[in-house]
C-alpha cells in the first residue's frame, strides 16, 4: 500500500507555521506535493525544496491525488471546501481530503457528508505536538473517518506524524483534538500560576522550573511552552489566537451537551483579554503575562 501512496500526488493548502515544514517532511519522505497558500509567498517558497506552486486551489485540486488541508479556522476550512472556487468543485472523483486543520466536528461530518455524495473520501485529522512536531515529523495525528480510508492513506500521515490513530467515525478526531486542548487549558495555566507564586515569593522563576520540571508536576507545557516566557521569548510555537479559537469550539461543543468546563472558561476568558491587548499572534506562553503583570 505503501508503494501505491507514493505514486499519488498530493496537494497541500495552508503553508504556514504548521504546514510548511510538514510539506519538507512529505517532501522528504519521497512524495510529489503542489502546494497553495493565500499568502502565496508562502508557498512559493517551499519551490526551492521541491513542491510545486499552484496559483489557485482549483488548479491543485484538479491535480491531486490526496489533498491536505491546514488552514486557520473553521471560516476558513469551510471556504477552502465549499467555496466556488474550493476543493468539492475541482476535486475528481476518488480524491482523499485530508483535513489536518483544528475545526469544528460538525463541519468535519459536513466535509464527510459532501465527500460521499461527491465520490470522495474525507478525514478529519487534527494534530498535536506544535512547531516543533510538525518540523520533526513527530506530530501525534488524531483521525476521524472510515477505517478503510484510514488504512490507504496512513502512510501518508506517517510521513508527518508518530503516533497516528483512528478514534472514530467523522468528527471523532476533532472531538479528540478538543479533549485535547482542554488538558493543555489546565497544564499551561497551572504552570503559569506557579510562576507566579514562585516570582512572588522572592525566588527565581528559571530555577524553580528546571527544580519542579523534571518531578511530579512537570509537563510538556511547563517544559516546552512556558519555559520560553520564562526565557522572555513569547514568538509561536503555537499562536494564541488559534488556541482561543480552539477553546471556543471546544466550549461550544461542551454547552451544546450543557458540560461545565470551569477551568477551560476561565483560561479562554484571560486569554481572550490578552488577545484585546494585542498578544493575539504570540504564543500560548504569553499567558503568564497575565499573572505576573497582574
Amino acid at each position: 500500500m505503501k508503494g501505491e501512496m507514493m505514486k499519488k500526488r498530493i496537494g497541500f493548502i495552508g503553508t504556514g507555521i504548521m504546514g510548511a515544514p510538514m510539506v519538507k517532511n512529505l517532501l522528504k519522505a519521497g512524495y510529489p506535493v503542489q502546494v497553495f497558500n493565500r499568502s502565496k509567498d508562502k508557498a512559493k517558497a517551499l519551490e526551492k525544496d521541491g513542491a510545486v506552486f499552484q496559483n489557485t486551489i482549483a488548479d491543485l485540486a484538479q491535480n491531486s491525488d490526496v489533498i491536505i488541508t491546514m488552514v486557520g479556522y473553521p471560516e476558513d476550512v469551510e471556504e477552502v471546501y465549499f467555496g466556488s472556487e474550493g476543493i468539492f468543485e475541482n476535486a475528481k472523483p476518488g480524491t482523499y481530503l485530508i483535513d489536518m486543520t483544528t475545526t469544528s466536528p460538525k463541519l468535519s461530518k459536513a466535509i464527510e457528508a459532501q465527500a460521499k455524495i461527491d465520490g470522495l473520501y474525507a478525514l478529519d485529522a487534527p494534530v498535536t505536538g506544535g512547531d516543533k512536531g510538525a518540523r520533526e515529523g513527530t506530530l501525534t495525528i488524531l483521525v476521524g473517518g472510515e477505517q478503510e480510508d484510514f488504512q490507504t492513506v496512513k502512510p501518508v500521515l506517517q510521513a508527518m506524524g508518530t503516533k497516528i490513530r483512528l478514534m472514530g467515525p467523522a468528527g471523532s478526531g476533532q472531538h479528540t483534538k478538543m479533549a485535547n486542548q482542554i488538558a493543555i487549558a489546565g497544564a499551561l495555566s497551572g504552570a503559569a500560576e506557579a510562576m507566579a507564586y514562585a516570582k512572588e515569593k522572592g525566588l527565581s522563576m528559571e530555577t524553580v522550573l528546571e527544580a519542579i520540571s523534571s518531578g511530579a508536576a512537570g509537563s510538556v507545557q511547563m517544559t516546552n511552552v512556558l519555559s520560553r516566557a520564562v526565557e522572555g521569548d513569547y514568538q509561536p510555537g503555537f499562536f494564541l489566537k488559534h488556541f482561543i479559537k480552539d477553546m471556543r469550539i471546544a466550549k461550544a461543543e461542551a454547552d451544546s451537551d450543557e458540560l461545565e468546563l470551569p477551568v477551560l472558561e476561565d483560561v479562554l476568558e484571560i486569554s481572550q483579554e490578552l488577545e484585546k491587548e494585542g498578544c493575539g499572534d504570540n504564543g500560548t506562553q504569553i499567558i503568564l503575562k497575565h499573572y505576573i503583570d497582574e
